[in-house]
């Protein structure tokens, strides 16, 4: 996956937590909307980036992709 890909990646994520923040089950939430509207490789690419710091994605998007590594 190219830095631009991985980027984009980041920036669509964030937003979806973005989108969700005002909920109670944010976390939950981003769960959902990541195992139903994402294609496998982009949640391996997520969840590599999380095993290396995830350093940009928002924590609601960190702890809810440490969920999807462990389904």
């Amino acid at each position: 996956m190219s830095d631009t890909e991985l980027e984009h990646l980041i920036q669509m994520a964030n937003q979806i937590a973005v989108n969700f923040s005002f909920h109670a089950d944010a976390e939950d939430r981003v769960l959902d909307h990541l195992t139903r509207f994402w294609a496998p490789s982009m949640r391996q690419s997520l969840l590599d980036y999380v095993r290396e710091g995830g350093a940009e994605l928002d924590a609601v998007v960190v702890a809810a992709a440490s969920r999807l590594a462990s389904e």
